[in-house]
């Protein structure tokens, strides 16, 4: 993909989302949470915030550079469980009972 392209697409995922980018992977998490969709499932990676640095995996690739990022105890903050854990009231993803 040209770098044209991918400003075009960055573009309009914010367009899409309303937002100037800012936050996006909470914006991100919002859009998913909100669709009609029964399952939600996105990266704990986007719930940490984390860029390019922390994906799992590259499409076409192999060795030893896939599957290397590891969740690290505490970088799970309880500011983000909380936002997520509105989220899915808000959204009514909780499960009965909840």
């Amino acid at each position: 993909m040209s770098r044209a392209e991918i400003r075009q697409e960055r573009d309009f995922a914010r367009r899409y989302m309303s937002t100037t980018g800012k936050d996006i992977h909470w914006v991100g998490i919002r859009v998913i949470m909100a669709s009609v969709a029964d399952t939600a499932v996105f990266p704990l990676q986007d719930i940490l915030g984390l860029g390019s640095e922390a994906r799992m995996n590259t499409p076409g690739t192999s060795g030893d550079h896939n599957w290397r990022w590891r969740f690290r105890t505490g970088a799970l903050t309880p500011d983000a469980g909380e936002r997520l854990r509105e989220m899915t009231e808000l959204y009514g993803r909780l499960p009965d009972g909840r």
